[in-house]
């Protein structure tokens, strides 16, 4: 498991070292008008509706993989690519520049004949696998596109993962059926991450899933649980459509039916006997395997995923942290922290001296944690008894009615927000929400709130940040000491004290006087 977790390091840094030796992906620009989305040109489109002699009409709009082909266009990994569309290096056929390639049966059946003798799970051509084939290929064009982009972060990994469990690597295609390899998404029905575990299964298969932490949106930790299942329903079925059936809609359901077929053995011969998204999820899966296989065939090129060019990499958090405060301390985005680390689903790492754990950041702040670590931990923890004691002082001034200041009953008008009211009252949004124990920022025409003035705004002012309110003192530089070393004696963050003295750099000289807002 060490090794794979220095694999999956590497697998995440820039593309210069992940493509070391293989040849390095040529991507496209995701604003080129080729790759516009056909659903949004030609709103009437819909696929053909395919008869089938036992299940009657196919509706492929209904399908879930249709959902997360949608889902995977909103995530943040293509924000920002800038390399533009190479003719040269990636048309190979020679295609128009919108020129949507199709080609007749007769082809995609060859085609599918030659995957299926790479592989042990026996791939075939139907008119079903024909409709999930024009869906990645001409209507979800765009979100093919990311798909295949992506496939650079995630398969290098996956196909370790199998290799490791002796499972066909054709296997990785699954996770673009499940979740379009978008590893933030999640189903209606409950399922989370990559492959789209649901919590009992997750559970099962050593996944933690609590209310700060749901391993599910772990792609290393999914991926080997995947393998694991995947293998164990090898070993009941020997037939990897039935596992792929059993897959998606569970082992029961799978064994009703063959039981309602009188005994076969068979995907195509107990079909019928499935639910509907489970009739759709090998056609799918034979879909999409050939498509990523033959995309340059159907003028389908790699989105730039982002990932490649800015890396990735971990470091152990040790102490308990919240988002907001490592952003605030080393000034990486929250909304990346977000994306990169969504099993932490409350923003929270919970770490502690006995537990550490993994976060993933853009390398570049990597370093910049290792140095401010300390003073990270001691800004969080100045953080907390601030907002414990202010919590306590407001609790203290409610109980004892107006205490220093006074306490006001205000009633919501039409049109009012919590932040007209609070403008009005010269106090802050958070603390009208923490007066009146508001979870959200809505509130209702008619609706009580409680407004605490004078002493309580002293509060407020001191609690509001780190930079403002309460006292000043000046701090004299010591010889040995940095910015890093005053912070974490103050409890505060270097980015604080840089902006309490106007300060550009992080040098300091020996007697040089500080200001230390407290």
């Amino acid at each position: 498991m060490k090794h794979l977790r220095l694999f999956v390091l590497l697998l995440l840094m820039p593309a210069t070292g992940l493509f070391a030796q293989i040849e390095e992906p040529q991507f496209i620009d995701p604003d080129d008008e080729l790759y516009l989305d056909t659903d949004t040109l030609q709103p009437d489109d819909s696929v053909e509706m395919i008869m089938d002699a036992d299940t009657g009409k196919f509706d492929i709009d209904n399908s879930s993989v249709l959902q997360m082909l949608d889902l995977v266009g909103g995530i943040s990994y293509f924000n920002g690519s800038y390399l533009s569309f190479d003719t040269a290096q990636l048309n190979v056929y020679e295609y128009e520049k919108y020129e949507v390639p199709t080609f007749s049966d007769e082809v995609y059946a060859e085609r599918i004949r030659t995957l299926a003798q790479e592989t042990t799970i026996p791939l075939v051509f139907n008119q079903k696998v024909k409709a999930y084939i024009n869906l990645y290929a001409d209507r979800k064009r765009m979100q093919s596109s990311r798909m295949l982009g992506l496939s650079y972060v995630y398969f290098p990994m996956f196909e370790e993962m199998l290799a490791k469990y002796n499972l066909p690597l054709e296997l990785k295609y699954l996770a673009m059926v499940e979740s379009a390899l978008n590893p933030t998404a999640g189903s209606h029905a409950g399922a989370k991450g990559l492959w789209q575990f649901m919590s009992a299964t997750a559970k099962d298969y050593g996944l933690k899933v609590s209310t700060l932490i749901d391993e599910r949106y772990d792609p290393v930790r999914e991926t080997e649980a995947a393998c694991r299942f995947l293998k164990n329903l090898y070993s009941r079925y020997g037939d990897w459509f039935l596992v792929l059936a059993a897959y998606n809609s569970g082992p029961g359901t799978v064994n009703r039916a063959i039981i309602r077929s009188g005994g076969a053995h068979d995907y195509w011969a107990i079909s019928r006997f499935l639910p509907v998204e489970t009739q759709n999820y090998v056609p799918a899966f034979i879909a999409v395997n050939y498509v990523m296989t033959f995309a340059s065939a159907h003028n389908l090129y790699p989105l730039n995923p982002g990932l490649l060019l800015s890396g990735t990499d971990t470091v152990h958090v040790r102490d308990y942290i919240t988002f907001d405060q490592i952003s605030q301390c080393i000034g990486v985005q929250k909304s990346d922290l977000e994306f990169f680390n969504p099993q932490y689903t409350k923003k929270i790492i919970p770490g502690n001296s006995e537990k550490r754990y993994e976060l993933r950041m853009p390398i570049k702040y990597n370093l910049l944690f290792a140095q401010l670590e300390d003073s990270i931990y001691s800004y969080a923890k100045h953080q907390e008894v601030k907002q414990k004691a202010y919590q306590e002082q407001i609790a203290k001034q409610a109980n004892s009615g107006s205490g220093s200041g006074t306490t006001i009953k205000h009633t919501v008008k039409k049109g009012e927000s919590l932040g007209s009211i609070a403008k009005k009252y010269g106090v802050p949004v958070k603390s009208l929400k923490s007066w009146n124990k508001l979870r959200g920022d809505v509130v209702r025409p008619g609706q009580k709130l409680t407004i605490h003035k004078g002493g309580g705004s002293k509060i407020n002012g001191s609690s509001s940040s780190s930079t403002s309110g309460g006292t000043t003192k000046t701090h004299t530089v010591k010889k040995g000491e940095t910015l890093s070393s005053i912070a974490r004696k103050y409890g505060c963050t270097v980015n604080d004290l840089k902006k309490w003295n106007n300060l550009k750099g992080t040098n300091v000289k020996i007697g040089q006087k500080l200001k230390i807002k407290k």
